[in-house]
């Protein structure tokens, strides 16, 4: 099921679109991202042999969903770096100190979405920029939409998952080691990993 209907590219130019789908109509609305049920992470290589995982604890953001033109869909995603999480507390405490996130001075990373389109099917990118130290540049993610549903509670939800990659020193941050072997100890290479659960908005009186 695609969330969003896109321009058919082969048909006459007097076609417009294709028929929106009612269920996929439905959905539009504005979402709460839950951050129980979502998680935002990240791979970087260790010493040239290995990846490093870790992830955010603390994130918020809202979704605007149009079900039936993608270009009015947005998102909005706040990341406290202070919950960054690798499993190891020195090493935690080594990525929030000034030598790479610096999060005293600079506490949030930040997205902020500007354009929406559909790839096919159920995947789509998702157009932004990303805030890192103060630092913002474009970052286009690939998302996949993994349906809808209602929950025990009655929160209509829907979920995304999805990836991006960047270069660490794009934002600035740079810090590094050399290896007696050769080569250094971070790679500037960073995948970024998304899994979203959002909640709808109840419709305002």
């Amino acid at each position: 099921m695609a969330l969003f209907n896109r321009k058919n590219n082969d048909a006459p130019s007097t076609t417009a679109t294709l028929a929106v789908d009612p269920a996929l109509a439905a959905l539009t609305g504005e979402y709460t991202i839950d951050p129980a049920h979502s998680s935002i992470g990240f791979t970087v290589r260790h010493a040239m042999v290995t990846n490093v995982r870790g992830s955010f604890g603390e994130h918020e953001g809202t979704l605007k969903l149009d079900g039936s033109d993608p270009a009015n869909s947005s998102a909005s995603v706040d990341v406290r770096i202070a919950s960054v999480d690798t499993g190891i507390a020195d090493r935690d405490g080594h990525l929030v100190s000034g030598d790479f996130f610096d999060a005293e001075t600079f506490p949030l990373m930040t997205f902020r979405s500007t354009q929406a389109e559909q790839l096919g099917g159920n995947t789509y990118r998702l157009t932004g920029e990303l805030t890192i130290k103060d630092v913002t540049r474009p970052l286009a993610i690939d998302l996949e939409f993994n349906g809808s549903a209602t929950d025990p509670y009655g929160n209509q939800r829907v979920g995304f998952e999805g990836s991006a990659e960047i270069l660490r020193s794009d934002w600035g941050l740079t810090y590094n080691a050399a290896l007696e072997t050769g080569g250094v100890l971070v790679g500037d290479k960073v995948k970024l990993n998304f899994d979203i659960s959002a909640i709808k908005a109840a419709p305002q009186a």
